[in-house]
C-alpha cells in the first residue's frame, strides 16, 4: 500500500483502540450483562475475558502488505474474545472462510494476508441474537452502546476502504434487515457513496456462504467465480439495502 494508505490505516488502528477504551466506560457491568445473556439462551459455560474486543490483528498489517477485501462479520463470538485470541472470525465460521480462499486460488487473496477482518460490532456476545438479550437487561446504556458502536464502525470502515480501494464484504445478513439488531449499520453504510464496492453474502458459520454460492452457480453455470461472487453479492446488497 501506499504510504499515505497505510498512515490511514494506522491512525484508523489507534481511532480503534480510543474508541474501544471510551465504549467501555458505557457499562461497567458490561460482562455481567454478557454471561446473563448466556445464561439466558442457555450457551454451555465458558471463560468470558474481553467484553469489547479490538482485533489485533489489525497491528500485524504492515505497509508491504495489499489489501483487496475488508469482510464484516457479525460480532465477536466465544473464541475471539480470548485474551490469547482477540482476534476476528478465528473460530469454525473464521476456518471456513480461510479456507474458501485457499481452495480457490484463482481469486489471488490470501484470508490472513489480504484481507482485513472487521464486524459490525465489537460487543462480545456467544451469539449475535444475544445482542438484544444484553441491550434488554442493561438499559439505556446499553443500547446506546451498542448502537454508537455500529454507527461508528460502518462509517469508519466506508473510510478505511476507500482509502485502500478495497471492496467490503458483509457477511451474514439475516440481522441487518429492518427489525435486526445491525440495522442501524446498514443504514449507516446506506448513506455511504461507497455502495456498488459493498457486497453481501451469507455467513460463513455453519458453510452458508459456500452453499449460497454453489446454489447461485448452478443456476448460473456460464459465470467466472469471480462474476459469480461480484453477481451475488450484488443481488443480496439490493435486497437487504433496497437499492
Amino acid at each position: 500500500m501506499t504510504n499515505e494508505q497505510y498512515a490511514f490505516l494506522d491512525k484508523f488502528r489507534q481511532d480503534f483502540k480510543n474508541q474501544i477504551k471510551i465504549w467501555n466506560t458505557f457499562v461497567p457491568d458490561l460482562m455481567d450483562l454478557q454471561k446473563q445473556a448466556a445464561k439466558i439462551t442457555d450457551t454451555p459455560d465458558y471463560p468470558f475475558q474481553t467484553p469489547i474486543v479490538y482485533n489485533t490483528a489489525l497491528d500485524q498489517i504492515t505497509a508491504q502488505d495489499s489489501i483487496t477485501k475488508i469482510v464484516i462479520g457479525d460480532n465477536p463470538g466465544k473464541d475471539e474474545q480470548l485474551l490469547k485470541n482477540n482476534k476476528y472470525l478465528v473460530g469454525q465460521a473464521g476456518k471456513l472462510g480461510e479456507r474458501f480462499f485457499k481452495m480457490n486460488p484463482e481469486l489471488g487473496t490470501d484470508f490472513r494476508k489480504n484481507v482485513i477482518i472487521l464486524n459490525k460490532t465489537p460487543v462480545h456476545s456467544a451469539k449475535t441474537a444475544q445482542l438484544k438479550t444484553i441491550a434488554k437487561l442493561g438499559g439505556t446504556s446499553a443500547v446506546q452502546l451498542i448502537q454508537q458502536s455500529q454507527i461508528w464502525m460502518a462509517q469508519k470502515t466506508v473510510e478505511l476502504a476507500k482509502t485502500l480501494n478495497a471492496q467490503i464484504w458483509l457477511v451474514g445478513y439475516s440481522e441487518l434487515k429492518p427489525k435486526g439488531i445491525f440495522s442501524l449499520y446498514r443504514d449507516e453504510l446506506k448513506k455511504s457513496d461507497y455502495l456498488d464496492s459493498i457486497f453481501v453474502y451469507q455467513h460463513f458459520s455453519m458453510n452458508r456462504f459456500t452453499i449460497d454460492l454453489t446454489n447461485y452457480r448452478k443456476e448460473n453455470d456460464s459465470q467466472t467465480l469471480s462474476e459469480a461472487l461480484t453477481n451475488l453479492g450484488t443481488l443480496h446488497r439490493e435486497e437487504i439495502f433496497g437499492i
